[in-house]
């Protein structure tokens, strides 16, 4: 299962091969493993651009992603720079998608973290480890793809 830690050698990189490997297959579904994306994202303060594979979940026509951190007391930087710089893409398997990213709504949130802590049970167990909300983010496909 991949988790905080044995995603770590994983982590945002400047490009997709800026850590040396290659991200070839991430995206795709493999069974018994959760769905995995490439995240594109702007630093919020340098600007320079990044690359991060998170887990998602699929929600109708959303993927949602969850800023856990490992249950870290701070935000993972990937957030921080989605607030700043919400319109960004993401790669799925081989398909790129503009996508605009949003934190849910209250509403949105009391009815999707039941469904995230089933979907990935580490996401449950992160949000038990910190007393800070850990943001449920939607990344929401632009009219543009």
């Amino acid at each position: 299962m991949l988790t905080a830690h044995t995603m770590r050698p994983w982590t945002t990189c400047p490009s997709p091969t800026g850590c040396g490997r290659s991200w070839a297959g991430l995206g795709a579904r493999v069974p018994g493993l959760p769905s995995i994306l490439l995240l594109d994202h702007v630093g919020a303060r340098s600007g320079k651009g990044r690359t991060t594979p998170l887990v998602y979940m699929p929600d109708g026509d959303d993927l949602l992603v969850v800023a856990s951190k490992g249950g870290h007391p701070q935000d993972p930087a990937w957030m921080h720079n989605l607030r700043a710089h919400p319109d960004t893409e993401i790669q799925v398997g081989g398909k790129r998608l503009k996508v605009h990213a949003r934190e849910t709504t209250p509403d949105e949130r009391r009815r999707l973290w039941p469904k995230a802590a089933a979907y990935n049970p580490h996401w449950g167990r992160y949000r038990k480890r910190t007393s800070r909300e850990i943001p449920l983010v939607l990344l929401e496909p632009r009219e543009e793809n």
